[in-house]
């Protein structure tokens, strides 16, 4: 008897690929696959709204792609700068393209594969009390990875299942926000607990500004800053075990990324303070070239001069050409100009419409707070850029998903009214 297989399983097993692959941390074969998946769904036809969007990332990669000085560049290091300059686009238009094909239970498929990607983590980690016969933050980030954008965002659309318009039973909610809950928090990453708030806030409308939403910003805003003297009054070590290591992340973390003064021949200091180390030494490198390089950048394969040699990932390097910080990093290859067009970008995103499609404005709600998270992703984890990040896929693919919602229902005049 022959098996037929349903061409929406084929897409939602490459969607599951794409949003999976990341995590191996092999950026070729993300790459490839993305690249691969994004072929062979390629669409006829893309609406303005995105490919307005999804320019601002091709325009950054053009400018450093003509400013380059292809004579004194190396070659490893400009062709990697350009499959990095290239993912956002390729994750927008995969994200967008692949849509049409998942529109059927694309919410539930989204957090599905969020299930899934948390069951695997949940594994290793206790693969990983088994082989220590401990477990410690350090230990759990070293084997079993160090955050997961997209777990937050799974575990988001969740919370708010109804909104979205997911039938799941309540057993059906608790067993999935225990798994995806459990894992996400596990990963004990700052950025994605910033990350979750953020996209919580933006889903309760509190980025629409109004007396309400300042009210509860206002209150969250003071809950943290009390949150955050209690951690100080603790003083957590910089070597103390198991949550007091995480704390101690947590009290470094309001000047890791903005300190500016720091002895680089301080070992702590140098390690604790890394990304503003990033930034400082850009900056510095930046200020001492041409105006043009100023304004449009010094091109694929520039790099920053660390001054020593720092061990990032499996190698020891002195002169790296890819920042944390995806505002250094735009700088250092497109310069001034590329970083008014990220942060263009930005604004594009957070910028949504009102709708009276209930779904559709769920969507505008969760692209405004992805707005928001994108300004604090960008300037501590590389944004759409990071190797492991699959944000580009998800904002494309709910872009998409809000203009075939659009199609498919009657449209009215309040659709092109900002939210209140």
């Amino acid at each position: 008897m022959a098996v037929i297989v349903k061409k929406s399983l084929i897409f939602r097993i490459l969607f599951a690929l794409c949003i999976g692959v990341p995590y191996l941390s092999n950026y070729e074969l993300t790459f490839a696959i993305w690249s691969f998946t994004a072929f062979v769904t390629l669409n006829k036809s893309y609406s303005f709204t995105f490919l307005k969007y999804a320019t601002c990332f091709l325009v950054i990669l053009v400018i450093a792609i003509v400013v380059t000085d292809y004579g004194n560049v190396n070659s490893f290091f400009l062709v990697r700068d350009f499959t990095y300059l290239l993912k956002p686009v390729i994750g927008l238009f995969l994200g967008y393209q692949i849509c049409r094909y998942t529109y059927e239970n694309a919410f539930k498929t989204i957090i599905y594969i969020g299930c899934g990607i948390a069951l695997i983590h949940l594994t290793i980690i206790l693969i990983t009390f088994l082989s220590f016969f401990h477990i410690s933050v350090a230990l759990i980030r070293i084997y079993a990875g160090y955050f997961s954008d997209y777990e937050v965002y799974a575990l988001i659309i969740l919370l708010f299942y109804k909104k979205f318009e997911i039938d799941f039973s309540r057993k059906q909610f608790w067993i999935l926000t225990a798994i995806i809950g459990t894992s996400a928090f596990l990963y004990l990453a700052r950025t994605n607990f910033i990350q979750f708030f953020i996209l919580y806030i933006g889903l309760k409308g509190y980025f629409i500004i109004n007396r309400k939403s300042i009210i509860a910003i206002s209150s969250i805003a003071a809950l943290t800053l009390i949150s955050y003297v209690i951690i100080l009054s603790i003083n957590p070590k910089r070597n103390g075990d198991g949550i007091e290591e995480f704390l101690y992340k947590i009290k470094i973390a309001p000047t890791e990324p903005f300190k500016t003064k720091i002895d680089l021949d301080d070992y702590k200091d140098f390690n604790d303070n890394y990304r503003s180390v990033e930034l400082i030494l850009t900056l510095k490198q930046t200020a001492n070239k041409s105006r043009n390089e100023i304004f449009f950048g010094q091109g694929l394969g520039s790099q920053v001069d660390l001054k020593k040699n720092v061990f990032l990932g499996d190698m020891s390097m002195r002169f790296i050409s890819v920042l944390h910080n995806c505002f250094m990093t735009t700088l250092l290859k497109s310069g001034i100009v590329g970083i008014l067009i990220l942060l263009y970008s930005i604004f594009l995103i957070y910028n949504q419409k009102g709708s009276p499609i209930p779904i559709v404005h769920q969507i505008n709600l969760l692209l405004m707070g992805t707005g928001v998270f994108l300004l604090v992703s960008n300037w501590v984890l590389m944004g759409y850029y990071f190797t492991q990040d699959s944000k580009s896929i998800l904002v494309g693919f709910l872009i998409a998903y809000r203009e075939i919602t659009h199609k498919n229902q009657t449209k009215l005049p309040s659709e092109t009214h900002p939210i209140d």
